[in-house]
Parts: structure tokens; C-alpha cells; sequence
């Protein structure tokens, strides 16, 4: 498989790169930090033993994602997926203490990866479908306390996905809309971990199957398909008394 993946260089992105590459996967890393793209790179070479390309794609700078992708499709010779693990997070606290950080998030989060997904949609369907593969997160599942701003920034970017998913698998494209619960990253240090945290390696594992299969929506760690079930059937009454 042809694949070019925005967020490589850590926590779940790296631990899917390093999945790919190890089954033979072609690969083209896209990111904004050069040097740190280029470890990556010969990281999962060594592990992969084949060659892994690069290309400077930045979410704050929509200005390069088309030259990103197109360098893509030139070193592999046409792409089977796009994935998108790349994003921001902030606690609601600091967001609230800093409406530039808040407009940073939902700027990066919603608007420019809708616009990435865009142009990498048109590129797939351009020679004639694959996979679009986006982590978004369950936070964006219902409103809650704890993630009001990130919630909505990934409540948006998952109504999206449904919505290419409706409106192009019959044109090819399947899409794969990633929801991560708690998983042990740098993005998650100091926060209190719950009893089911996963792992970037078990995540990784779980999207590959469900990037194989198109699997529409994915929830990593699987258990947090049935929390967040509970979560959505919770009554608004409720919802304002509890903290989670």
C-alpha cells in the first residue's frame, strides 16, 4: 500500500508508521519539522528495509498541503491512502485563559485538517479512490465539561468524515474516522490515566485491521465505543452535575 501520513513523528501517528513500514507498507512522511521527519524516516527503514520519503506539510500553513501531497504521489507513483494523525490539543482550562491558543486549536483541528482532507480527497478519487484515514477523538462525542473547546473542534472534523462516507464510497473513497479515548502519549502526560488507557503500539494494530477492512469509524481502545455509548444516552441534567 501507497501511503502518505501526516503525523509520523510521535505517539500513535509514529507507533501506525512504524506498523506500516514493518509489513512492507510504501511510505511518505509528512510534517514541519525536517530533521525530526528525517530520524523518523530512517527509523522505519531500518525496520522496514524499504525507502522512506519525505515532505514538509505544516497544518498552520495551508500553503503546502497541496505541493505535500503531490510530492507524495511522485515518490510512490500514486497513493492508496492518506492518513491523518496530526492535531492539537490543549486542556479547557488553558484554552479558556487564552483565546490565541483557543483559535490556534480549532483553526488547526477543524478547519486546516478539513482542508488537508480536501485536497487529499480529490487526489484519491483523481486516481480512482483509496482510503482517507483521520484521527479525530471521542471527545468530540458529546459535550462535556472537561474538553468544551477541543470537543467541538473534533465534533465538526467527525461529522465531516460521516459525511464524505456518504457522499464518495460509491466513487471509491473509503474513509476511516479514527476516535482515540485515553491513550499513554506526550499529549497526555500529567493527566489522569482511567483504568482502560491504551497504548500507541495496540492502537496502531487496531487502525491498520480497520484501514484494510474501511472500516467507517474505529474506537481505540475498543472500549471506549461502550463508554461513550453510555456518555450519549446520558441526560443533559446529568451531564451538567458530572465532571468527566
Amino acid at each position: 500500500m501507497r501511503v502518505a501520513l501526516l503525523g509520523a513523528t510521535k505517539g500513535m501517528g509514529r507507533a501506525l508508521a512504524r506498523a506500516m513500514a514493518a509489513r512492507g507498507d510504501a511510505l511518505v512522511l509528512l510534517g514541519r519539522d525536517a530533521a525530526d521527519l528525517e530520524r523518523s524516516a530512517r527509523d522505519l527503514e531500518v525496520r522496514g528495509g524499504a525507502r522512506i520519503a519525505t515532505a514538509a506539510c505544516d497544518l498552520e500553513r495551508p500553503e503546502t498541503f497541496g505541493s505535500a501531497l503531490a510530492a507524495a504521489e511522485a515518490a510512490l507513483g500514486g497513493l492508496d491512502a492518506v492518513v491523518v494523525t496530526a492535531g492539537l490539543f490543549a486542556t479547557q482550562d488553558r484554552l479558556e485563559a487564552d483565546s490565541a491558543l483557543t483559535q490556534r486549536l480549532l483553526l488547526v483541528d477543524f478547519t486546516n485538517t478539513v482542508c488537508f482532507c480536501e485536497e487529499a480527497r480529490r487526489r484519491l478519487l483523481a486516481g480512482g479512490g483509496g482510503t482517507l484515514c483521520v484521527f479525530s477523538s471521542v471527545a468530540g462525542e458529546r459535550g462535556r465539561k472537561p474538553v468544551v473547546l477541543y470537543g467541538a473542534a473534533k465534533a465538526g472534523l467527525t461529522r465531516y468524515l460521516e459525511g464524505l462516507d456518504h457522499r464518495f464510497r460509491a466513487a471509491g473513497l473509503r474513509t476511516v474516522c479514527v476516535k482515540p479515548g485515553f491513550v499513554r502519549t506526550s499529549m497526555t502526560d500529567g493527566l489522569p490515566a482511567p483504568p482502560f488507557a491504551g497504548e500507541p503500539e495496540g492502537v496502531a494494530r487496531r487502525v491498520l485491521r480497520a484501514i484494510d477492512d474501511g472500516t467507517p469509524v474505529v474506537y481505540v481502545p475498543g472500549a471506549w465505543r461502550w463508554v461513550m455509548l453510555l456518555i450519549r444516552w446520558l441526560p443533559r441534567a446529568v451531564m451538567r452535575r458530572v465532571a468527566f
